[in-house]
């Protein structure tokens, strides 16, 4: 039996005004290649399919067709699971058509722990596997909130509510006496989050600890974007997302990961690394070293590659987009961000001069009016936790109730959201 990990897809991006779905495209393509080549019974998506709950129809196009397509692959099943980017109500619209295509989405948490149990088949159409197969948590999912309770009782209230779920799941996929894999959408105590991963807070709860996961066999994690394993245990692992989705992962390559069960008490685990579809490079350093660097960034690839540049100079540059530019005008190349990094000695003006004012979302603007405060450290953390909670609430709310007439096909931006 052949189970192949994936998650954070994140259709229908909008990067710094791009669209990524021609990365997206050649990547769903690379995939079912590969899940023929290496003989793939059971693909599971991790959550994170879209960007937004309302994703804009070529991104839906794009879902669609896949699953259409990789019923004409070696692939006999497929589950989805929801994100905390992907609205429940819209995964679960064309649940039942999908179930048809061998498909099976569990878009947020059910009432009923068996629905959260599906058993994977392998190549003699015989189950092979039980997945506990868990959607980011909620806290209304899993737990009432109680009135007096201090912030410590409520973390560990509900750090227990989602040990708890994942148990019944975990009991109920037991007894079918096979080995056991389980998904999971949130992010475990020391794990590596990037730019582009918006940190999420299950309630007041930051982050889970890797020992209130169920003594699984394999278990699939999204959300954070940068492959790696959780607390040293190869058997519990974030696959990453397929394509960098911001400039501070390209250093790390991508990877999808194959989970094979034979006659081993134990999984044979593969990282499968996924090709580079479009080049994200960051360029730093004064005018004539960035000069030198453009001309060695290869153009190789089929997709333009989309550059991030950062000037360093301690002379005040009146104008740091036209030399820029002028670099690469004659370039099959594309210059997406440009900003100034000077040497001072104090401390914001040089996060002034790294930032415009559209590189900032809601959360980073909440931050630096903390920052303006003479605050404790424990209260910067308890409101930044509240904040995240709120908006968290609205964006899922909104999502819900908003669809592509109503918008247009757009997707939710985070400023739209605190609107």
């Amino acid at each position: 039996m052949r189970i192949l990990h994936t998650s954070d897809w994140h259709l229908g991006q909008h990067f710094m005004g791009k669209s990524r779905e021609a990365e997206h495209r050649a990547f769903l393509q690379w995939l079912k290649v590969t899940v023929n080549e290496h003989r793939i019974d059971a693909l599971i998506i991790a959550g994170d399919v879209f960007d937004t709950g309302t994703p804009p129809s070529y991104a839906r196009t794009l879902y669609n067709q896949f699953i259409v397509s990789l019923q004409q692959t070696c692939c006999r099943q497929l589950v989805i699971v929801g994100g905390n980017h992907d609205s429940v109500s819209t995964l679960n619209e064309s649940r039942e058509l999908l179930a048809f295509l061998n498909t099976t989405v569990v878009g947020g948490v059910s009432e009923t722990p068996d629905d959260e149990v599906v058993l994977l088949k392998n190549a003699s159409d015989e189950p092979a596997v039980a997945l506990c197969a868990v959607p980011y948590i909620r806290p209304r999912d899993v737990l009432e909130s109680r009135s007096g309770d201090s912030e410590s009782d409520k973390q560990l209230a509900l750090q227990n509510a989602i040990a708890s779920h994942y148990q019944t799941v975990f009991s109920k996929a037991a007894e079918h006496n096979l080995p056991v894999v389980a998904t999971g959408h949130l992010t475990t105590v020391n794990g590596q989050l990037s730019e582009s991963v918006r940190e999420i807070y299950i309630g007041t709860l930051h982050a889970f600890p890797a020992s209130g996961f169920p003594p699984a066999d394999y278990i699939a994690l999204g959300h954070l974007h940068k492959p790696q394993t959780v607390s040293g245990q190869e058997h519990v692992r974030y696959s990453g997302s397929p394509i960098p989705l911001s400039f501070d992962e390209t250093a790390t390559a991508k990877q999808v990961v194959m989970v094979s069960f034979s006659d081993s008490p134990k999984p044979e685990i593969t990282e499968i690394p996924v090709p580079v579809f479009r080049p994200l490079l960051s360029i730093k350093g004064s005018l004539e070293a960035i000069e030198q660097q453009i001309k060695q960034v290869s153009t190789d690839s089929d997709l333009v590659p989309w550059l991030e540049i950062e000037v360093a100079s301690d002379d005040y540059l009146s104008d740091v987009q036209s030399p820029v530019q002028d670099m690469v005008a004659d370039l099959p190349l594309e210059v997406l961000r440009i900003r100034r990094q000077r040497n001072t000695r104090s401390a914001s003006l040089v996060r002034e001069a790294r930032e415009t004012l559209e590189e900032l979302d809601v959360s980073d603007v909440f931050k630096k009016r903390l920052e303006d405060e003479p605050l404790e450290d424990d209260r910067v953390q308890s409101l930044t936790r509240a904040f995240n909670e709120v908006l968290d609430a609205i964006h899922h709310h909104l999502s819900d109730d908003l669809n592509d007439d109503t918008n247009d096909g757009k997707p939710v931006s985070e400023e739209e959201v605190a609107q």
